[in-house]
């Protein structure tokens, strides 16, 4: 089905709203799902409001839940999200931090209690579309190991990185630590599908092509050992820094069943002119038009950001079954 962007919003906001999430939140989640959608991300955009609207029927999410601020030090706010949706935390944090980062050249939020972060390129822009540059990392349900390990401890526990560059949009890097996102192994489940070998091993710590026993499994992360030294780093940002679950103690975020996930994100915002001088933002500038000058360089972010672009204006095609199941919500 072809929607318009707005289309697609009145659509969740609606499924939501029906599940007992309140207005205000359902708008926030569901600007955050079409922009993933828009962007083509679609494992993080309509396909998860089935999910969402069936944990705040449970109540495994709070869906009337509002996230509270606290500012134990002058650069750094906490913020609770009272186990609610991920969304409403981050459009609160963006005004937040980006007037603490001008004031102070740098300013950090810990968000607790929290759930799916989805596609963190979309939080750290809208920092880097201010002028400033921005830090994201977020912990997910276990699906990978320590490396050499068989047990889940970390999740797909992403990063993502934006920064300005003058009179053109921002550079965006997003990347999750496994090597492939694990809805890539759900769709294939779904199909019936083999998977590559060098995505997932089996409970036994085997590499595996049944994407059943990857499931059971772990997912391998991207770079081997340092892929899970860094999905550990994202670990302790995320969770005991801010305060939240650790990945091995979050439920899933792709059922009803449960305690609420209590997940947690962080963020570091910088002011580039505190740092760098007057002169960072035109430096920034030149680094991206170095990288743009050689052939066949495309710089991150640009994939998803002319995606968006294309979809404002001529919307965006969304599968039958996913509309049919949201309107049965």
């Amino acid at each position: 089905m072809h929607l318009t962007l707005a289309a697609a919003e009145a659509l969740i906001i609606d499924a939501l709203k029906r599940s007992g999430v309140e207005e205000g939140n359902a708008r926030s989640v569901a600007r955050a799902l079409v922009a993933a959608e828009a962007a083509g991300q679609g494992g993080h955009g309509l396909r998860r409001v089935v999910a969402y609207a069936a944990q705040a029927r449970s109540g495994k999410v709070d869906g009337i839940a509002k996230p509270i601020v606290f500012q134990p030090f002058p650069s750094i706010i906490q913020i609770d999200a009272c186990h609610g949706y991920a969304y409403p935390a981050f459009d609160l944090a963006v005004p937040l931090l980006s007037e603490m980062a001008r004031k102070q050249g740098i300013a950090l939020a810990a968000i607790r209690r929290s759930h799916h972060a989805g596609v963190l390129a979309l939080t750290v822009e809208r920092f880097a579309e201010a002028g400033l540059v921005a830090l994201m990392v977020a912990n997910a349900t276990a699906s990978m190991a320590a490396w050499g390990g068989r047990k889940p401890v970390f999740g797909t526990n992403p990063i993502a990185f934006a920064a300005p560059v003058p009179a053109d949009d921002p550079i965006v890097i997003d990347l999750a630590l496994s090597r492939v996102a694990r809805g890539k192994i759900m769709a294939a489940r779904q199909k019936g599908a083999s998977i590559p070998a060098d995505w997932a091993f089996d409970r036994d710590g085997q590499p595996t092509t049944d994407a059943v026993a990857a499931l059971e499994g772990t997912m391998v992360p991207s770079g081997e050992a340092k892929g899970a030294a860094l999905a550990m780093m994202v670990e302790i940002l995320a969770a005991p820094l801010a305060g939240a679950n650790f990945s091995f103690e979050s439920t899933s975020l792709f059922d009803d069943q449960g305690a609420a996930p209590g997940l947690g994100q962080m963020l570091i915002v910088i002011n580039p002119e505190a740092s760098g001088g007057s002169f960072a933002a035109s430096r920034l500038g030149e680094l991206a038009a170095e990288i743009s000058s050689d052939p066949g360089v495309r710089l991150p972010g640009r994939r998803g950001q002319n995606a968006r672009k294309y979809a404002l204006e001529h919307g965006i095609e969304i599968e039958d079954d996913v509309i049919d199941a949201i309107l049965a919500i």
